[in-house]
């Protein structure tokens, strides 16, 4: 019978609802912790799958501190993603949310964190290739998820300790079945005929399938307590295998039935018109999300994957379900109910976000 690494540890996981809070539950209980997911919302699911459930917001100093007692260790998965929004919106839920949790997890002697982060904390808008965690932020963002993730990074791995020990995982662009971000994203655009390629299409991105990047977060509690060298550092995440960006797409599309990316824009036409977007939404269509930014022209022009050494020798992490295993995956759990979503009146419905 195979050990597992989770009996006995009581682990709270904020944003259990989401994609990869979901997936981070499975891997605790498969692991054979005691799971609580801390949310917003009510997940029948995770409480059928065998976790307990606490309703809450990490806003709310109070509320959270009284709902960590108890716990282990916690995965703080919970934020505010997007490329567009309200600087104070962000800020409030990924900077001050994570001092909340971080003041509760002192005060109720919680022994470790993992913290959810994203490549784009040290994005500056330049090709990144093979590169490690030495690169240092940049002076300043495209996005306020970006920066807001950034300084909420720079608060937990200040707060490592012998008293709370504190890691900083950064998966980049997690997919797989279940998605509620990426894949419905790209095949949204596709349908409505918006998907066109951005620059030349030479570009290299690495992506990490959700299951791995889940099985990172149970190898980073468990480096907490037996490898010193983990604690106070971040990782980078990935499944170790670039892959041209819009030949990924393709494939993508392909397995949901549609057709390829065929049509093209400049790079430098697609950043102004990007920019132009963004101020027209700001005086004309406040609180509505222009199609294209800056920073997602960016995202898509440009190579970014990273050198996971790090992760790989302090972790243990190994990438164990490979791109095409992935995708395979992701073909059957579109073929066995998800394309009928793409219908126009459906769509929405897939595009929930769960917090």
């Amino acid at each position: 019978m195979r050990s597992r690494s989770g009996d006995g540890r009581k682990a709270l996981v904020t944003g259990g609802g989401g994609f990869l809070g979901s997936a981070i539950i499975r891997k605790l209980l498969e692991e054979g912790y005691d799971v609580t997911s801390y949310s917003r919302g009510e997940y029948p699911d995770l409480e059928k799958a065998g976790a307990r459930s606490i309703r809450g917001d990490i806003t709310d100093r109070k509320r959270t501190v009284e709902a960590f007692k108890g716990f282990d260790v916690v995965f703080h998965v919970a934020a505010k993603v997007g490329y567009w929004g309200e600087r104070d919106d962000f800020w409030k839920i990924n900077v001050e949310g994570t001092g909340n949790l971080i003041e509760a997890c002192k005060r109720n002697r919680i022994g470790n964190l993992v913290f959810t982060s994203s490549p784009s904390v040290i994005f500056d808008g330049k090709d990144m290739e093979g590169v490690d965690e030495s690169v240092p932020y940049p002076g300043e963002y495209d996005s306020f998820y970006s920066e807001t993730k950034a300084e909420a990074e720079r608060l937990v791995l200040a707060e490592n300790s012998e008293k709370l020990r504190t890691v900083s995982l950064r998966p980049h662009l997690v997919w797989g079945p279940g998605d509620k971000h990426l894949v419905p994203a790209i095949l949204e655009r596709a349908r409505e005929g918006k998907m066109v390629r951005v620059g030349k299409g030479k570009n290299t991105a690495d992506m990490v399938f959700v299951d791995n990047a889940a099985d990172a977060h149970v190898l980073a509690d468990r480096a907490l307590l037996n490898n010193p060298e983990s604690s106070g550092r971040a990782f980078f995440i990935t499944n170790d295998d670039p892959r041209n960006m819009w030949d990924f797409i393709n494939e993508l599309l392909s397995i949901a039935g549609m057709e390829p990316v065929r049509r093209s824009v400049p790079t430098s036409l697609a950043f102004l018109g990007a920019a132009l977007m963004e101020n027209y939404f700001k005086v004309f269509r406040k609180g509505q999300e222009p199609p294209l930014s800056r920073f997602l022209v960016r995202e898509l022009s440009t190579s970014h994957w990273y050198d996971i050494s790090a992760a790989k020798k302090e972790l243990g992490y190994e990438p164990k379900v490979s791109m095409e295993e992935g995708l395979n995956r992701l073909k059957k759990w579109i073929d066995g109910g998800m394309r009928r979503k793409y219908h126009p009146k459906a769509l929405n419905r897939c595009l929930r976000i769960d917090e």
